[in-house]
């Protein structure tokens, strides 16, 4: 990680991922202790009521951590609402920790970032499922969108992939509902914490990504908070429509493809 900030393509909309937190079967362990089994056993509830929700909104308050050169870190973050609506609907409305807002909408058939404080916003046709159009802005338009996993309906199958550890830390109450902490190693030299509301409904309250093989060991934290698993939505929340005076730009991979696809001229044309 380094000392820029992520943004999210050409309109500078500020997002992070999820890279650490996608969970997975103890492999190294055949035979997990009762600390392990329920740390996993709470893990695989949490994703699987995740992935079976229809819609759900949520707020998510998070900060990370900018390792500068001469060491110190310091510290960056966004508030967040997001929507979503399966199988195909997603908005997410932010406020930078500078001030910058942003919206990112996808309605089934295209993808739109809006950033209200220029007035410009990118759009890309794309049809498909949210996993797809997630897929779709991860590896194909470079985007790193926040805490990814967790909009996924994949989530349950990531338990098989990278958690190597994963044990019970403690019950809390100091959180708005009480949780069970649980404490996790990843493949992929990522540490992550996540606190489990306990209860018919265990959805995350938050998250603590360490990127242990990064330069002084960063981090991200999010909490989660305000669950509804039954927002009232419309199609008119998933769909953008130009304020006036909007100017539409390209999504910066769509540059840089133009770029490259571009026949250059001989020597002598005009």
């Amino acid at each position: 990680m380094n000392n820029k900030r992520l943004y999210f393509t050409l309109l500078i909309l500020s997002l992070m991922t999820m890279a650490g937190p996608t969970l997975g079967a103890q492999e190294q362990n055949p035979t997990p202790s009762a600390s392990e089994q329920k740390a996993m056993n709470i893990l695989k509830n949490m994703s699987q009521y995740l992935a079976q929700a229809e819609r759900f909104s949520v707020t998510i308050r998070d900060g990370y951590d900018a390792v500068q050169q001469s060491g110190q870190k310091i510290e960056y973050g966004e508030a967040r609402k997001v929507t979503v609506s399966r199988p195909d609907r997603l908005r997410f409305e932010f406020e930078r920790s500078d001030g910058e807002k942003g919206l990112v909408v996808f309605n089934g058939t295209d993808l739109t970032v809006y950033t209200p404080t220029k007035n410009v916003y990118a759009t890309v046709a794309k049809q498909g499922t949210l996993d797809q159009v997630i897929n779709y802005a991860v590896n194909g338009l470079k985007i790193r969108v926040p805490l990814a996993v967790m909009l996924s309906s994949t989530l349950p199958s990531e338990l098989d992939s990278l958690v190597v550890s994963a044990d019970y830390v403690e019950t809390t109450g100091i959180t708005d509902v009480p949780c069970d902490h649980v404490a996790a190693r990843t493949s992929r030299g990522v540490d992550f914490q996540v606190w489990v509301a306990q209860g018919s409904q265990p959805l995350p309250r938050r998250i603590v990504i360490t990127y242990k093989e990064e330069a002084g060991q960063p981090q991200f934290w999010a909490d989660l908070s305000n669950w509804n698993l039954a927002p009232e939505v419309s199609d008119s929340l998933f769909t953008f429509t130009p304020p006036e005076g909007a100017d539409r730009i390209q999504f910066l991979t769509e540059v840089r493809d133009a770029a490259a696809t571009r026949t250059p001229k001989k020597e002598g044309e005009k």
